[in-house]
C-alpha cells in the first residue's frame, strides 16, 4: 500500500472516532424529560429532586467495586455506630444523601488516604528499606483519618449551612411579617417569600410548603421543622408560628419581635467576637511592631558608638 493510501485510511479512521467520540457526548449531554419538567414543578421537595443515573465507566465501576464498598460502609457503621447522629446532622446538613451513601464515602475517603500512606512507604522503602509492620500501621491510621475526616466535614457542613440560615433569618422573618400584615394568609406569605427570595432557610422553608401543600397540616408542618432543625432561632420561630395560628394571636408582631431579637443576638456576638480579637489583633504589634521600632530607635546609636570606639 502506498504511502498516501495509508495516510488516507489512518486520516479516514481519525475522523470516524472523533465522530463516534462526539455523537456520544452530545447523546450523554442532552437533557432527559425529567430534568426539564423539575425546574417548573415548584412544589417538589428539592431532596426529590435525584440527580440522574451514572452511566458510562462510572456505572462499570460501580458495578465492579460497589459491593466491596457496601460491605465496608457496614463494617464501618458496626465499628462507630451512632446512625442517629450522623442521619440528623444529614438531614441539617440539607444533603440528600443517605446514611449507607455517608458510609460509602467515608470507605472511600480512607482508601485514598490508605493509597497516599502506602504510596509514601513504598517511597521510603525503595530508597532505605525497613520493616513492613510500622508501614501498615501507618496505612490503617491513615485508613482512619480519612473515615473521621469525611465525618468531620460533614459536622462542618452543618454548621456552615446553620450559620447562612442564621444570617437569613431576620430578612425572610421581616418578609413574612409584611406579607401577614398585608392581609395574605400565613401559607400564601411562606409561597411568596420562597418565590422572592433564595437561600439555605428558603430552602427549608420551600420543604415545608411542599408537605403542607401535600397535606399535612400548618401547625404540625412547623412543629416538625422546630423539631429538625438545630438552631434554637429557627425551632422559636416555627413554634411561635404553630402557636399563633392555633390561638390566633397576631403573627406579624411575632415576626417582627423575632427577627429584632436575632439582629440584636447577632449585634452581642459580633461584639463579643471584637473583644476576643482585641487580644490576638495586640501579638503583631507586641511581637514584630514594637522591636522593630526599637531596633530603628537603638540601632544608629549602636553604629555611632562601634565607629567612636
Amino acid at each position: 500500500m502506498s504511502p498516501a493510501a495509508t495516510g488516507a485510511l489512518l486520516g479516514l479512521s481519525a475522523t470516524l472516532g472523533l465522530l463516534l467520540v462526539a455523537g456520544r457526548t452530545v447523546a450523554i449531554r442532552r437533557p432527559r424529560l425529567e430534568e426539564r419538567v423539575l425546574p417548573y414543578l415548584r412544589d417538589l421537595a428539592p431532596t426529590a429532586r435525584r440527580p440522574p443515573p451514572v452511566t458510562g465507566a462510572h456505572s462499570t465501576a460501580r458495578a465492579v467495586f460497589g459491593p466491596a464498598l457496601r460491605r465496608a460502609a457496614d463494617g464501618v457503621e458496626r465499628v462507630l455506630g451512632g446512625a442517629p447522629s450522623v442521619r440528623r446532622r444529614l438531614d441539617r446538613s440539607g444533603t440528600a444523601l443517605t446514611l449507607h451513601e455517608f458510609r460509602v464515602q467515608q470507605v472511600q475517603w480512607g482508601l485514598v488516604g490508605f493509597a497516599i500512606a502506602a504510596a509514601c512507604g513504598l517511597l521510603r522503602t525503595w530508597t532505605s528499606p525497613a520493616h513492613p509492620v510500622p508501614l501498615l500501621l501507618a496505612c490503617a491510621g491513615a485508613f482512619a483519618c480519612g473515615v473521621l475526616l469525611r465525618d468531620n466535614r460533614l459536622t462542618a457542613q452543618v454548621r456552615r449551612r446553620e450559620a447562612a440560615m442564621l444570617a437569613e433569618f431576620p430578612t425572610v422573618a421581616e418578609l413574612l411579617a409584611l406579607s401577614v400584615a398585608a392581609g395574605e394568609s400565613p401559607v400564601g406569605a411562606l409561597d411568596r417569600v420562597v418565590r422572592r427570595s433564595g437561600g439555605e432557610l428558603s430552602r427549608e422553608l420551600g420543604d415545608l410548603l411542599a408537605r403542607i401543600r401535600t397535606g399535612e397540616p400548618v401547625a404540625d408542618a412547623f412543629d416538625r421543622l422546630a423539631a429538625d432543625t438545630g438552631l434554637g432561632v429557627v425551632a422559636r420561630f416555627a413554634h411561635g408560628v404553630a402557636v399563633a395560628m392555633e390561638r390566633g394571636t397576631p403573627l406579624a408582631d411575632v415576626l417582627h419581635a423575632q427577627a429584632a431579637d436575632v439582629r440584636e443576638a447577632g449585634r452581642r456576638e459580633l461584639i463579643e467576637q471584637a473583644s476576643r480579637k482585641e487580644i490576638a489583633m495586640m501579638v503583631p504589634v507586641v511581637f514584630l511592631v514594637l522591636p522593630t521600632t526599637v531596633l530603628f530607635a537603638f540601632w544608629p546609636g549602636l553604629i555611632g558608638l562601634s565607629l567612636s570606639y
